[in-house]
């Protein structure tokens, strides 16, 4: 495994926001429950007025602009570097593995790190444990996409956390995503896990914070 880094490539967040598609039974029902509460009482309109704010905050789904290069590996998710290990499976082989950690602050629309076709798709039922554990990479619920590149196997790992209550994955075999595309989130904080060729140069340590499709995670060559 190589451990080099370097500082991450910082790219544009777009100013204009749009609102994950995912979340928009949640909106529409509390904007209905609001309206019908505004002819009732004041108190209860305000505090669903209020939890739709939230709600709103969550789902959003920011625009971003990245300068997609070969052979660069961005990252899947909003949030911090918990976890850079080495780690085998049936997919990848022996892979560089690194762990994004999302609190419910961050955004929670997961993007593809680079480009390539989805080989390999597994959902595992399982637990949900504090998603910034190690552990919870081998215990909670989880979603893998496997892609193959040109650059060897990719695979990223959606992974439900203690209050995360649903894996979106939009993905079927065969489809074929671009650098930076949206293919899913989770709902209320999670991590995802991210698997590397072994050769790959990480620009990113323990600690970091990064942005989906934005912050360089690794490097070929």
């Amino acid at each position: 495994m190589r451990l080099k880094t370097w500082p991450m490539l910082g790219l544009r967040e777009k100013q204009r926001m749009r609102i994950a598609r995912d979340g928009l039974p949640t909106i529409i029902f509390l904007m209905l429950c609001a309206g019908a509460f505004a002819f009732i009482s004041w108190i209860p309109c305000a505090v669903i007025v209020a939890i739709l704010c939230v709600v709103l905050w969550f789902f959003r789904d920011p625009e971003r602009q990245a300068d997609y290069r070969d052979g660069y590996f961005f990252s899947p998710a909003d949030g911090k570097v918990v976890e850079i290990s080495e780690c085998d499976h049936e997919f990848t082989g022996h892979a560089l593995k690194v762990g994004i950690f999302m609190n419910l602050f961050s955004v929670h629309v997961n993007r593809a790190p680079c480009t390539g076709r989805v080989d390999y798709l597994e959902y595992v039922p399982g637990k949900k444990i504090a998603a910034f554990s190690p552990k919870a990479s081998e215990v909670n619920e989880r979603n893998y996409v496997g892609l193959s590149t040109q650059w060897g196997a990719v695979m990223m790992v959606q992974i439900a956390g203690l209050v995360a209550r649903r894996i979106v994955c939009r993905l079927r075999r065969g489809d074929v995503l671009e650098a930076g595309q949206r293919y899913g989130m989770i709902k209320l904080g999670s991590r995802v896990d991210l698997y590397l060729p072994s050769d790959t140069v990480l620009r990113v340590k323990l600690g970091d914070n990064v942005k989906a499709g934005i912050n360089t995670i690794g490097v070929i060559g």
